[in-house]
C-alpha cells in the first residue's frame, strides 16, 4: 500500500473543510418558473375544452339524469302504471282470479278439458285416488343376465 503523506498546515493559514457550493440557483429557479407556466397553460386549456364540450351538448339530446335527481312531481313509475285507484284495481284483479279458480270453464272443448273449482277438484281426487304405476309381477321368469350371474357364483 502506498502511504500518502500530507504536510501539516502551517500556522496562520486558514484551512476549510467545507466544499464550495455547486448548486446552480438560476437553473433551479428557471425550472420552477417553467413548471408553473406549463401547469397554468394546461389548466387553462382544460377549462377551455370543458367549456367547448358543455356548449356542444345538443338541446334535443340532453344528458342522462339520475332518476332520483328528478323532482318528485315529475317522476313517473315504469309501465304499466296504475291509472286511477290502486285498491280498486287490486280488488278487480283478485275478483277475476277468484272467478277463474272457483268457476267452471272450458279449457279445450275439442279434447273435453274443463276447468273446475279447486274444492271440487280436491274432492274428485280423494274419490278417484291419484294415478300410480302398476306393480310388476313378483315371480317373473329369470332373465339371461340373472342366469349368467347364478352360473358364475357356482
Amino acid at each position: 500500500m502506498a502511504h500518502t503523506h500530507s504536510t501539516p498546515p502551517t500556522p496562520g493559514t486558514a484551512t476549510s473543510s467545507v466544499e464550495a457550493d455547486h448548486v446552480n440557483l438560476r437553473g433551479v429557479f428557471g425550472f420552477g418558473i417553467g413548471l408553473a407556466v406549463v401547469t397554468a397553460i394546461v389548466h387553462l386549456a382544460m377549462v377551455l375544452m370543458f367549456r367547448i364540450e358543455v356548449n356542444a351538448i345538443d338541446a334535443a339530446n340532453p344528458p342522462k339524469v339520475f332518476p332520483l335527481a328528478i323532482p318528485q312531481d315529475e317522476r313517473l313509475p315504469p309501465q304499466p302504471r296504475l291509472q286511477t285507484n290502486p285498491r280498486q284495481e287490486l280488488a278487480d284483479l283478485r275478483a277475476s282470479e277468484d272467478e277463474l279458480l272457483e268457476g267452471y270453464r272450458w279449457v279445450d272443448r275439442n279434447n273435453n278439458i274443463v276447468r273446475i273449482p279447486v274444492a271440487d277438484a280436491m274432492k274428485l281426487t280423494l274419490q278417484r285416488g291419484l294415478p300410480s304405476r302398476q306393480q310388476a309381477p313378483a315371480a317373473a321368469a329369470p332373465t339371461q343376465a340373472t342366469q349368467a350371474t347364478q352360473e358364475k357364483s357356482r
